[in-house]
């Protein structure tokens, strides 16, 4: 706990204790260095709850995982999570595809992942980018100067990357209804 009667200091330490975000709090937007300490009491008493269940939970991730890997592999266009082989166990906390790799431009990579976030929000699906690189949050740009074209790998995953619906009770019609989305939003984007 801080108490503080300085209004700077107060900001700053909400802005570090939210991973480096500014007082809009706008996601994925970091403007310092900052960490992830916004753990409340309930929240521990059920994270140390569900540690009885996490192999239960990981297996469930995994089929769910597994089922949109299966789909969206019919998918012209999309990218799945590479997965190293026999040498990583995944939590699968996020699903993230990538579309638009393969357009020429930066401008029409992002476009083509714009539109199909846009086709996903009308269609009531839930979606982020994930992710901005980290070279261009605020903080690094003003610390270390980094600009853009600087990391030009990280940056294309950046402008391609959509982090879609994912939970343990996800169902193959639901999977369905978002790769289906994917595939009508993909084709207009052509």
């Amino acid at each position: 706990m801080i108490v503080t009667d300085d209004d700077r200091i107060a900001r700053l330490c909400r802005s570090m204790c939210n991973q480096g975000r500014g007082e809009a709090g706008v996601w994925l937007s970091h403007e310092r260095l900052g960490y992830n300490y916004r753990m409340d009491e309930l929240s521990a008493a059920l994270g140390a709850a569900q540690m009885s269940r996490i192999e239960e939970i990981i297996e469930k991730r995994k089929r769910v995982a597994a089922m949109y890997a299966e789909r969206l592999a019919r998918v012209p266009g999309v990218r799945l999570p590479h997965v190293a082989p026999e040498v990583t166990r995944m939590s699968w906390f996020v699903y993230v595809i990538r579309v638009g790799v393969d357009e020429p431009t930066p401008e029409r990579q992002s476009a083509v992942r714009d539109h199909v976030m846009r086709r996903f929000q009308e269609a009531g699906i839930g979606c982020r980018p994930y992710f901005t690189p980290i070279h261009l949050q605020p903080f690094y740009r003003a610390e270390f100067g980094f600009k853009e074209g600087d990391f030009p790998v990280t940056e294309l995953a950046g402008r391609t990357s959509i982090a879609i619906p994912f939970h343990n009770h996800l169902t193959a019609e639901e999977i369905d209804y978002v790769a289906c989305v994917l595939e009508r939003a993909l084709g207009e984007a052509q």
